[in-house]
């Protein structure tokens, strides 16, 4: 099992490291599309000013600096593994002047810091990735100061989710791909029902609470769309990779055509349904 975990985590880290290019490229659309999900955990956190927080799995920096921001007297540490993805996360610091902003490269399974280290963790989008989230959770606890709060964001249902399933589908479709074995990191693996609650009970999380995080992600049109698709999105790009071109022509047709119907004077609208779960110490 321990070969497994990490045999995990060097993919992960792979995978992310291997995108950041397109992350920093595309982080504005980014940020700005997951910024409801981090404005939910920065309420659920209720930030005071003197506050030592951990952002887990913090990517290019949010919601880490603007909850950095907040925190004017103290100080947030934005953890990930993937280095790359940190020193966007320092660039983006800097280009802010946020000072009290620092990063660490590590595994949330084995979080480098002494127990209660923090009075508040942040996690936006990252359960989903780890490679034991029981041990993820177990460790935020650890390093979480009596009376702290966590609070994290995971995808919902997938049939909330036409952002990313108006491609995965047709690919799918035309692909006949393996789906990934139950429990293995991806996009939906905590989309079930109390998942997130459950890990967070065991852990020893009080006053759990669970909202959803409802929207859409407007694109201009498809091509802002496909670019996007093949420059960030990893399930996409890693199944189009093993696509003839014809194939993927193909399949970019058919995902034109399918995505006509949610054509608006806005642009391509699709929807998007998160989970935020957040509880105490």
């Amino acid at each position: 099992m321990e070969t497994q975990f990490a045999d995990i985590r060097e993919q992960q880290k792979e995978i992310w490291n291997k995108f950041s290019p397109g992350w920093k490229k595309w982080d504005d659309f980014t940020m700005n599309f997951l910024k409801p999900m981090g404005d939910a955990i920065i309420v659920e956190l209720d930030i005071k000013e003197d506050d030592q927080v951990l952002d887990v799995a913090c990517g290019t920096g949010e919601p880490g600096l603007t909850i950095a921001t907040l925190a004017t007297k103290g100080k947030v540490v934005g953890t990930d593994l993937a280095s790359q993805m940190l020193e966007i996360a320092k660039e983006n610091a800097g280009n802010k002047h946020i000072l009290n902003y620092e990063t660490r490269a590590c595994d949330v399974c084995e979080l480098p810091f002494s127990e209660n280290a923090f009075n508040k963790i942040s996690c936006r989008m990252g359960f989903m990735f780890f490679p034991d989230m029981q041990i993820a959770s177990d460790e935020m606890y650890r390093v979480l100061k009596a009376g702290g709060k966590m609070a994290t964001s995971v995808w919902g249902a997938s049939g909330k989710n036409l952002w990313i399933t108006n491609t995965l589908g047709v690919i799918n479709k035309n692909m006949n791909l393996q789906p990934p074995p139950p429990g293995a990191p991806g996009m939906f693996r905590c989309a079930g029902d109390g998942l997130i609650r459950s890990l967070m009970e065991k852990s020893g999380f009080k006053n759990i609470k669970e909202q959803e995080v409802n929207g859409k992600l407007v694109y201009k049109d498809f091509e802002h769309m496909w670019q996007m698709m093949n420059e960030v999105v990893a399930p996409v790009v890693a199944a189009l990779s093993k696509a003839t071109d014809e194939m993927r022509q193909k399949i970019k047709n058919e995902v034109q055509q399918n995505s006509q119907q949610y054509q608006t004077s806005k642009g391509l609208e699709l929807d998007y349904g998160a989970l935020v779960i957040s509880g105490a110490k």
